[in-house]
């Protein structure tokens, strides 16, 4: 499966230092901890997201997959790319903003009529040097269309922009 390194790296990640879990708020779901269920409706919108100990003199970047499209037992469509946001930045007390142009516009849950729970996982990288959002974003701050997000290869982007290692990690679950 494409994505399955970052996949991999981002759930044993959280798995053995808790320390590395990306602070989370969907909506009415503050400090979501890994696994959370969180109704489609309520997910709609792009979280807030924190982590203690960034630099605010640096960028960051966050990437949010679902990794278990079209079916959990049936992954053939996955990852699903959901958010690619740069240019984020962090305040000393943690949170980060999440305002700058995009290169994938952020989409909330929609897994198919019948199927069971999907993982909706967000990293967070430093950004690299000389990044260049235009460079991977849709001409005029479009929406980035469903076939460029199917099937979504975040190992192979990471090597392609010099992404460094993976900072924080968190999903939810939704359906």
């Amino acid at each position: 499966m494409p994505s399955e390194q970052s996949i991999q790296a981002g759930l044993s990640l959280i798995d053995s230092d808790k320390s590395k879990i990306l602070g989370l708020t969907m909506g009415a779901h503050e400090n979501v901890q890994p696994g959370l269920y969180i109704p489609r409706a309520e997910a709609q919108s792009p979280p807030k997201l924190s982590f203690s100990g960034l630099s605010t003199s640096k960028t960051y970047l966050v990437v949010s997959l679902d990794i278990d499209a079209p079916f959990p037992s049936f992954g053939i469509l996955g990852p699903i790319l959901h958010w690619i946001q740069p240019g984020v930045k962090a305040s000393e007390s943690g949170e980060l903003d999440l305002t700058a142009p995009f290169v994938a516009n952020y989409i909330g849950p929609a897994p198919p009529p019948g199927s069971g729970p999907h993982r909706y996982t967000f990293y967070l990288y430093e950004e690299p040097a000389g990044f260049e959002t235009k460079k991977y974003a849709p001409a005029d701050g479009k929406n980035l269309g469903n076939m460029s997000r199917i099937r979504y290869n975040l190992d192979a982007w990471k090597k392609e922009i010099n992404l460094g290692p993976l900072l924080a990690f968190n999903y939810f679950t939704s359906n």
